[in-house]
């Protein structure tokens, strides 16, 4: 699922969607994600929002955040609220476009959902929910970004701090990364994308753009955690194990839109900023290898804002969405979802 590559158990353990794990299931904001060297934290966040800047027109570049998941939804709802006030309210996708912007700089952190199965949690009791601001991997970036969006739809202007926000943004993870939103063990986490994306699709949470763009279906089986069973420590409970087969066999109707590599020029015009991009993989048995959002600047060509793969920190490449894909090992396109406005 994340994970370009995929050359040893590291790698593999990419493909896990991550972000960053409490001690219990409550909904509390994650210790701060600063390194005890905190000069290197903002040298990261610096280098990275400069070349940014330079990359394309930016106007959030440098824009200094609070170290504290809390105290980053705090400001980046009251940054949004004053960007609306400025130039009118803006679509979903557009909104979590902008939380990607002022999350620019945040560093890479990979492989960290499963920490508690690996202090000794067991994967068949209700998961822990992760939440962070302070540090993302490609899925919890994008998973993260549409949270803060759609609580600040759900705010009433100027109402943008406080507890109750951060209540909700638990609630919209919530909501994307289980299957129906309902979280219970560790098989209820939508763990291969497009599945997060078919699933968000029927809940009305997004729209997938594949047959539209004129995707191609790709209807290998997905059975890569299966078949990588000692990647996965949740895997080693034979229940876990049966329950994520069943949950793979469960997918094979359910075939995948993907917008092939030479394709891409052709539809870019249909893709805005703000859309969700899966980037399809041929590896047997996965369906992609890193999710990210599309991004236009002012200059109006077609970018990639994500939590990059390599590491490092949140950023916005330099080169284009046709040059990125084309690039990456074992690509075979892009799956494009559209976020929706959240139900009143």
């Amino acid at each position: 699922m994340t994970g370009e590559g995929l050359a040893s158990k590291e790698r593999l353990a990419h493909i896990r969607t991550v972000g960053y794990e409490f001690e219990s299931p409550l909904i509390t904001p994650t210790p701060s994600a600063v390194d005890k060297t905190v000069s290197r934290r903002a040298l990261l966040r610096t280098a990275a929002a400069g070349m940014a800047a330079l990359a394309i027109p930016f106007p959030l570049a440098g824009l200094a955040t609070p170290e504290t998941d809390q105290g980053r939804l705090d400001e980046w709802l009251r940054t949004l609220d004053e960007q609306n006030a400025a130039t009118g309210r803006v679509g979903t996708g557009r909104l979590a476009a902008r939380v990607g912007e002022l999350a620019i700089g945040t560093p890479y952190e990979a492989a960290t959902l499963e920490a508690y199965i690996r202090r000794g949690g067991s994967p068949t009791a209700t998961e822990p929910l992760a939440l962070s601001l302070t540090r993302f991997d490609c899925v919890s970036l994008v998973e993260a970004s549409l949270a803060v969006a759609r609580v600040f739809e759900a705010n009433p202007p100027g109402q943008t701090s406080g507890d109750q926000p951060w209540k909700r943004f638990g609630r919209e993870i919530e909501k994307m990364r289980y299957r129906a939103g309902m979280r219970a063990a560790y098989s209820s986490r939508l763990h291969y994308f497009s599945e997060w994306i078919s699933d968000g699709a029927r809940r009305g949470l997004l729209r997938d753009l594949g047959a539209e763009l004129g995707g191609a279906e790709d209807a290998r089986p997905l059975r890569f955690m299966t078949e990588h069973r000692s990647s996965y420590a949740a895997l080693a409970d034979g229940q876990v194990f049966r329950e994520i087969g069943e949950m793979e066999r469960g997918l094979d109707n359910s075939p995948r839109r993907v917008i092939s590599t030479a394709h891409i020029p052709d539809i870019a015009d249909g893709i805005q900023t703000g859309d969700v991009l899966a980037f399809a993989t041929s590896i047997p048995g996965l369906d992609v290898s890193h999710a990210a959002f599309a991004y236009r600047g002012s200059d109006r060509v077609l970018r990639v804002l994500h939590a990059p793969l390599s590491g490092g920190a949140v950023e916005i490449t330099k080169s284009t969405l046709p040059e990125y894909v084309s690039a990456i090992r074992r690509g075979t396109g892009i799956l494009v979802a559209r976020p929706l406005a959240r139900k009143r």
